[in-house]
């Protein structure tokens, strides 16, 4: 793409570079190729080497062959060498061994389904306006609700509640961000779902916490 004719006229979901002169944050939208990866509309990744590397460095064990699939909302901050990490990396406590025979089933001579090598717990879903914090791991099976917090280094094997902020290894519940009403509010606003145009007429409530405003508008 050729920022130099890139109209930045109004905010511009498409960019893969949002900030001009800027090559360690991207839209991550614009740089997956894995149909098993959806991202929303401004979510954006930083890593000052390898931001376009995402797909490969960042979303580990997501193999083909398992169909799980990584779901990340809008408007979502996620800080570098944050990783999420897939069925494919865990080894089944249904046997009497941990040992991955069916990825070998070759050398055992043996009709294995390789995915029976694990336990599959699941799809990794991230809710919109989420902030992941820097080298987190997000396990497979977690859903992250909307405006949560996941903090520094934090390893998350549990599902987050919507505007939670968790922290730690195991990731536990450090308190909400707002009180209950807030929160329902917020969730029925929904406002990373409105149009450009209208979060840009919005922004100074937004960044302002003016919950009361963005109803009226």
């Amino acid at each position: 793409m050729n920022e130099e004719k890139v109209d930045r006229s109004y905010p511009n979901p498409e960019l893969v570079y949002p900030r001009p002169n800027d090559k360690s944050t991207c839209y991550l939208k614009n740089v997956i190729t894995n149909p098993n990866i959806k991202v929303g509309d401004f979510t954006f990744y930083n890593d000052p080497e390898h931001c376009l590397d995402f797909q490969s460095r960042n979303v580990l064990y997501h193999y083909p062959v398992n169909n799980d699939k990584l779901i990340i909302g809008k408007f979502c901050s996620i800080a570098c060498g944050a990783k999420f990490i897939f069925n494919s990396a865990n080894h089944t406590l249904n046997s009497l061994s941990t040992y991955p025979f069916p990825i070998f089933r070759d050398e055992w001579n043996e009709k294995f389904n390789v995915t029976d090598a694990w336990d599959n717990k699941g799809d990794i879903a991230i809710g919109n306006d989420v902030w992941i914090g820097y080298e987190a791991a997000i396990m497979a099976g977690v859903a992250i609700g909307d405006g949560a917090i996941i903090g520094t280094r934090a390893l998350v094997t549990k599902d987050v509640p919507p505007y939670a902020i968790v922290g730690g290894i195991p990731a536990k519940l450090i308190r909400s961000r707002f009180e209950d009403s807030i929160i329902q509010r917020l969730l029925k606003l929904q406002w990373w779902n409105w149009d450009v145009e209208k979060i840009s007429a919005n922004l100074l409530h937004i960044q302002h916490a003016d919950i009361d405003s963005l109803e009226r508008s």
